[in-house]
Formats: structure tokens, C-alpha cells, sequence
């Protein structure tokens, strides 16, 4: 269980597995980097040097009760590159942990090679989410009220309601799926830190800041997706951009989890075929 202590105080921990090339993966709000290792990091690791970490609040990392902005969580991904010595990684995250990656692409493109984001939502772009019309509300209601929960129409979109409404739910997502949730983790995220009104502050990465990214981003997306307007608009205004539409699923935005393999074939192709050499990144490495 390696934990490192950040310059801020915080204890994170973190697991490094694997031969190759960086790669950092971000897990999403309520995850922890066990969602990684279920297929993707073996699927990877005898290709790359895989990161993975709790996010603070998460798993077995600190839990203070602020500090959860993307800009704080950028941070503390920054600070724990610098303790871990890993220079120039490609970050690959999913949903809020896609926000924390380019959240540092826009801050710090010098020491990242690129990001690959699963699903980004980005507070810059919440309008496109606003009201209980967005489809990610309606997803999660009909999960509710399939499992007997009715969803009152005036909290469809009151995130601290619909997680604590989920929190005695079976996993929904993946190889898990069925098995009992233990509630603890959701329940301290909600009671106890600031977490469901930080993810959504816009900080540094406003929507002008956007286009100023000078990093290389791959989206990665599912074809009907919650999140497709955001997929959109990063692919008309992010400077050097790549991307992939994978089919849907039931929920149409955990692909790690609902499908993984077809995430790893999507980061294999980018970083080791279409885009880069694996002889090409193995070189850059031995430098």
C-alpha cells in the first residue's frame, strides 16, 4: 500500500506497475484506481510504466474536507509527478479525471506529452448539462427507478440527492456489476468535504482558455455519449486534437468499466500506432 506525502501534506496513495513509456491514469469522482487494474493495466502494462493514485478523498488518500476543484486536483497530480519523478507522462482519465488532465494540459503543458480524455465533461461547459433535460440526469433517474427509487422531478439534477440516493444501489458498471457498493466512501465525499460543489467550479480552464491548449489531446467518447456536446465542442476548438467514437452502452459514458478493451485498443492505437512508434516512444524513454 506505497503512499507519498505531497509537498501540500496530503498522503496519496498510488500504485506503479509495468515497463515502458509513462502513462498516469485518473480515475472519476466517487472511483479509485482500482477501476484501472480490473483489465486495462494488465491489458497495458507490458507496454508502459502505469501510475495509477486515489484522488484525494477517494480510495485510501487523504480525505481533507477542501481542495476538490479541478484546479486543486491538477495540483496535486503536478506535485505528485514531481515526488514520483515521473517527467512527461501521457495522462489518460476518465470523466472528472479527463477534467483534471486537461485542467493541467492548460497549466503545465511542458510536463505532460499528452492527454487522453474518456469522457470529459468540463465545468467550463456545464451549460450544455443545465436542468433535468440533459440526458446524464435522465440516465441516472431511470437507474434510480428501476432499482424502486422514484426521483422527485425537482432533484434530478441535485448531484448531493442522486449519489446518496445510489449509495445502497449495486455497482452498476463493469465486471462488478451486482455486487454490493459499500456506501462509507460516497457518504464522507458528501458529508464531509467539499467535493459536490467544488468539481463544477470552472477555475483556470474557462472556455477562452479552452483554445489555448497547446498539448495534444485524443478524446475518447462513446458514440451517444451523456457528454456529447462537450466531445463536440472540444473538437472544434482544442489546437491539436485527435479523437475516437466508440458504440454506446447502456450508460454511454464508463467505458473503462463497460468497455475496456476497446479503450485499450484505442490508447494502443494512438500511442503505438497511428500517432507514435512504440520503437519511437521506447527511444524518447532511454533518453
Amino acid at each position: 500500500m506505497p503512499k507519498v506525502t505531497l509537498p501540500s501534506g496530503l498522503r496519496v496513495h498510488y500504485q506503479r506497475v509495468g515497463q515502458g513509456p509513462d502513462l498516469v491514469m485518473v480515475h472519476g469522482i466517487t472511483g479509485n484506481l482500482a477501476a484501472w487494474h480490473l483489465q486495462i493495466v494488465p491489458d497495458l502494462q507490458e507496454r508502459f510504466r502505469i501510475l495509477t493514485y486515489d484522488l484525494r478523498g477517494h480510495g485510501m488518500s487523504d480525505a481533507p474536507p477542501t481542495g476538490y476543484t479541478p484546479d486543486d486536483m491538477a495540483e496535486d497530480l503536478l506535485e505528485l509527478l514531481d515526488a514520483l519523478e515521473v517527467e512527461r507522462p501521457v495522462v489518460v482519465g476518465h470523466s472528472y479525471g479527463a477534467d483534471i488532465g486537461l485542467y493541467l494540459a492548460a497549466r503545465r503543458p511542458d510536463r505532460i506529452r499528452e492527454v487522453i480524455a474518456i469522457e470529459a465533461a468540463l465545468p467550463a461547459l456545464e451549460q450544455t448539462r443545465r436542468g433535468e433535460k440533459w440526458v446524464g440526469w435522465s440516465f441516472w433517474s431511470q437507474v434510480l427507478e428501476n432499482a424502486g427509487h422514484v426521483v422527485p422531478p425537482d432533484k434530478r439534477s441535485d448531484m448531493r440527492y442522486m449519489v446518496r440516493a445510489t449509495v445502497d444501489l449495486p455497482k452498476q458498471w463493469g465486471p462488478l456489476r451486482g455486487l454490493p457498493r459499500n456506501p462509507k466512501p460516497m457518504l464522507r465525499l458528501l458529508d464531509e468535504t467539499t467535493l459536490p460543489e467544488d468539481y463544477r467550479k470552472v477555475g483556470s480552464l474557462t472556455l477562452e482558455r479552452i483554445g489555448e491548449i497547446s498539448a495534444p489531446i485524443f478524446l475518447i467518447y462513446q458514440d451517444a455519449s451523456a457528454f456529447i456536446d462537450t466531445y463536440d465542442y472540444l473538437c472544434a476548438h482544442l489546437q491539436d486534437v485527435d479523437s475516437v467514437l466508440l458504440p454506446s452502452t447502456d450508460w454511454g459514458h464508463f467505458g473503462p468499466l463497460e468497455q475496456p478493451r476497446e479503450v485499450v485498443q484505442a490508447i494502443v492505437d494512438r500511442l503505438l500506432g497511428e500517432s507514435d512508434s512504440e520503437q519511437g516512444l521506447m527511444e524518447e524513454v532511454e533518453d
